[in-house]
């Protein structure tokens, strides 16, 4: 053993103070290094806080989509707080007009059948977005279809107060293009047409099929 070892042992109280003065040392080492890395953070944050906004980077939050299963009790909840009546499908004047042409469709072109407010997005399809979105909602009066259901002419009832609103003949100018464009006729009844003209029309409409 060293004789420096062995002249500790002999002196406890020596040994005490070479141990006190060695952890002195290293806690005044190891609270410079703590400092050192406190003034690096502050740097760097200093730094990052300088920067002008338009710099940062903006990470945006990404906003949490709901399930459908959230959304359908949602509704659900409404829908049981709510009070409902039925009403009717089409208006007088369109009732009227509805039974018309299923006679004059009987008598002209059996198997033909008419509809009333059909919606454009079940009878039409577009790979185009936008157009699809733009129809989706729209409705024609009636619909006439074959037997295989499908669609042939789209009927619309103008009546009295058809073109009072605001942006109405636009609306019809969107629908009467997009099922030209599909390859579906587009004709239009007045409320002052007479039976005996509505089925004038249908025989027009059935001798086009073909043509």
């Amino acid at each position: 053993m060293p004789p420096e070892i062995i002249a500790l042992i002999d002196k406890p109280w020596l040994l005490a103070a070479v141990l006190a003065v060695g952890a002195i040392c290293r806690m005044a080492v190891e609270r410079v290094a703590e400092n050192m890395k406190r003034a690096e953070r502050r740097a760097y944050w200093k730094g990052r806080n300088s920067k002008p906004k338009g710099d940062r980077k903006v990470v945006p939050i990404k906003p949490v989509k709901p399930e459908p299963t959230d959304i359908a009790a949602d509704q659900l909840r409404h829908v049981m707080r709510a009070q409902f009546t039925a009403r009717p499908l089409l208006n007088k004047g369109e009732q009227r007009l509805l039974t018309v042409l299923d006679k004059a469709l009987a008598e002209e072109s059996p198997g033909w059948r008419a509809m009333g407010q059909v919606s454009l997005g079940e009878i039409l399809a577009s790979p185009d977005k936008d157009a699809y979105f733009a129809v989706n909602s729209k409705r024609v009066d009636l619909l006439i279809v074959d037997a295989l259901c499908k669609p042939l002419h789209a009927v619309e009832f103008q009546g009295k107060g058809h073109h009072t609103g605001e942006n109405t003949a636009a609306r019809d100018a969107v629908k009467r293009e997009a099922l030209r464009r599909a390859g579906i006729g587009y004709v239009e009844v007045v409320s002052g047409d007479t039976p005996a003209e509505v089925r004038e029309m249908v025989r027009k409409l059935v001798g086009r099929v073909g043509v």
